[in-house]
């Protein structure tokens, strides 16, 4: 059931502390309060040691503190752990720690579902249910971290909003979380080691440039061919290419950061040499790179890996034209944990 209280992390630092001012307390109370929420994490009022257990009544009257619960840890034979992550009105997200030898990185959600309609992804198979909340986002992130103290006896080093949904469709969200997770009062994480994938917002990656963002930009964007994109992600017939591209040079000419595309090579979708060359095309307005994925299977047979021939294509002609490209292997597919995968089977 849930409950009608007010989140008390919806508040602000200062909110908690015009709380107590007007109790009659003093102000800094509502310092240790913010204190145990965010770095602390703390999952009740109990938790509040330095604070008078009347105060920590008062609290649990007026206030609720809707932590995420881990509802289901799997573990695939690579060591990627997936999250099954139960939110405080019983909706569920996943979300993924992988480990390698020099990081360790957390794959987060940040929507219920999904807004977008990419036909070879499975979260796009839920609807959308709703946008998380700054502190859903954040309890996956500490979640992780302690998974990988507990099992990998190392700090996270990076996140990613790879998980569930459309990070730019739940923008306000996703930048406060951010916000929250790097702060000194809160996990002091390094802004550079974060990254916001997006299947491609124009209007919203525009906004990210102006609000002068700091983490990273990668885009999902699987083919430089208007009808091929179309035919694969059908949102892209209202977020054009051209749209995408231009909102793409007034990021960089903002930032100055390097664009990461993310791109799955599928047989006879996007492995011809035509695909290659408009790939090329599209990298060439700004400083980017290319991660190359390998596909993990939906249950949809018209969606199959290319060949090595094919990916082996893509590599030459973009180190030839000296544009940085990377394969990247799928981890945690025993566990339905790799990219496109997540959607709740496991509950």
């Amino acid at each position: 059931m849930v409950s009608k209280k007010k989140d008390i992390r919806a508040l602000t630092k200062e909110q908690l502390r015009e709380f107590f001012k007007s109790r009659g307390e003093e102000a800094f109370r509502g310092s240790q309060v913010y204190e145990w929420l965010w770095q602390k994490s703390a999952h009740s009022f109990d938790d509040m040691t330095n604070i008078s257990k009347e105060t920590r009544k008062k609290l649990e009257e007026q206030f609720v503190i809707n932590h995420i619960k881990v509802d289901q840890l799997q573990k695939s034979s690579d060591g990627t752990i997936k999250n099954a992550v139960r939110l405080h009105d019983g909706l569920v997200v996943e979300s993924v720690l992988i480990p390698s030898k020099e990081r360790t990185t957390a794959c987060v959600s940040s929507q219920v579902g999904c807004s977008l309609d990419c036909k070879f992804c499975a979260t796009a198979r839920l609807k959308r249910m709703r946008n998380l909340n700054p502190d859903e986002i954040y309890d996956q992130v500490v979640a992780i971290n302690n998974e990988s103290e507990l099992y990998f006896n190392r700090p996270l080093s990076n996140i990613v909003f790879m998980g569930m949904g459309e990070p730019l469709m739940n923008y306000n969200n996703v930048l406060k979380a951010i916000e929250k997770i790097t702060s000194p009062e809160g996990l002091g994480m390094s802004p550079k080691r974060i990254t916001v994938s997006t299947s491609g917002v124009p209007k919203m990656i525009r906004k990210l440039a102006d609000d002068e963002v700091k983490f990273k930009l990668a885009v999902s964007l699987h083919s430089a061919i208007e009808e091929v994109r179309t035919s694969i992600m059908p949102f892209n017939a209202t977020f054009n290419l051209k749209e995408l591209r231009d909102s793409l040079i007034y990021w960089y000419s903002k930032t100055k950061s390097r664009i990461t595309y993310e791109y799955v090579v599928w047989e006879g979708i996007n492995d011809r040499d035509k695909d290659i060359k408009a790939l090329l095309a599209f990298c060439r307005f700004a400083p980017s790179k290319v991660n190359l994925i390998e596909y993990n299977p939906i249950d949809d047979s018209s969606f199959k890996q290319a060949s090595n021939e094919a990916i082996d294509k893509y590599v030459e002609a973009l180190e030839k034209n000296r544009i940085i490209v990377t394969v990247r292997r799928s981890r945690g597919k025993d566990i339905d944990a790799a990219c496109g995968q997540l959607a709740n089977k496991s509950l």
